[in-house]
């Protein structure tokens, strides 16, 4: 279905020594396959003057895959990529590709859509009660899906605040939810009392410098949507979650892909249209049976 505009990136499982030596790039349909195998190198195992070398050497093989790789995707006019798990650990051969300006696929945003499939999959892992939860939803710039979240949300806890520095802006969602659904929620941006008794934060756009400034509960689970944030306090001995992963039904639409290789949530959100309505978008979600498989970071389930 967009197989003609996107292509997948991995890395060669076995490549022979003449693929590794000349940088030789292989190509099948649209899989560009790189001529090495990737390991995990340990830092602490070298001493300063090798890993420079390595570095050097490093980048220069980069260098060169990536012009391959360019030249490769010239010939296409495509500008959209998925890269692989193992394939992303070469961040000088990535950083090569976002300077020629490649669209390199993420599912942040899918994240997001998400939000009220995550806080259901900390319940199940948790074993929480919702009608006993006090979730905080900390938003600066309101998106459809979220909006759309906070309504399914507030009808599911005991208790939802939205934490935020445009009050007057969310003042408006809050009477609306009253009017329409009967369900009173707070706004506000009190730094010391807004996520001092909150059992669940949904973080979706405060950067860590902002986080930070707020007394959080000690034990709380925090959900950061948009990137990895660490939280400095240092009695906080709570669930911090930076990232995701997905399991969903297979179809036709990912016929011949190697879901060992790659994080299936950014194969799925390739499948989807940034801006499709909410309501769309959970119908196709729904069809295809997308479940959280996994939430990661510190203390993570």
């Amino acid at each position: 279905m967009w197989g003609d505009f996107l292509y997948y990136i991995q890395e060669d499982d076995k490549p022979s020594w003449f693929y590794k030596k000349f940088n030789i790039i292989k190509m099948e349909g649209n899989k560009i396959i790189l001529p090495m195998e990737i390991k995990k190198i340990d830092e602490n195992e070298k001493d300063k003057e090798n890993s420079k070398i390595d570095e050097k050497n490093s980048n220069k093989k980069a260098q060169r895959l990536a012009k391959k790789t360019k030249r490769i995707l010239d010939k296409t006019n495509s500008k959209k990529l998925v890269i692989s798990k193992n394939v992303k650990q070469l961040t000088n051969y990535i950083n090569y590709l976002y300077s020629y300006n490649y669209e390199i696929v993420d599912s942040r945003w899918l994240f997001e859509v998400l939000s009220v499939k995550v806080l259901n999959f900390i319940v199940e892992k948790k074993k929480l009660q919702k009608e006993e939860m006090k979730v905080g939803i900390l938003v600066n710039d309101l998106t459809e899906y979220t909006l759309e979240n906070i309504r399914i949300i507030v009808k599911q806890y005991k208790s939802v605040k939205i934490i935020t520095n445009h009050i007057e802006k969310f003042n408006k969602i809050e009477e609306q939810i009253l009017e329409e659904d009967g369900i009173i929620i707070e706004v506000n941006n009190n730094k010391k009392m807004s996520l001092a008794k909150t059992d669940v934060i949904l973080n979706i756009d405060f950067p860590p410098e902002l986080i930070n400034k707020y007394n959080i509960n000690d034990e709380a689970i925090i959900v950061n949507i948009k990137g990895n944030i660490k939280i400095n306090k240092k009695r906080f001995k709570g669930i911090n979650i930076n990232n995701y992963e997905i399991k969903f039904e297979r179809n036709e639409d990912f016929e011949g892909v190697d879901f060992n290789k790659y994080k299936l949530a950014e194969l799925y959100s390739v499948k989807l249209n940034k801006k499709t309505p909410y309501k769309n978008i959970v119908e196709i979600i729904n069809k295809d049976k997308v479940e959280i498989k996994m939430l990661q970071g510190l203390n993570c389930c």
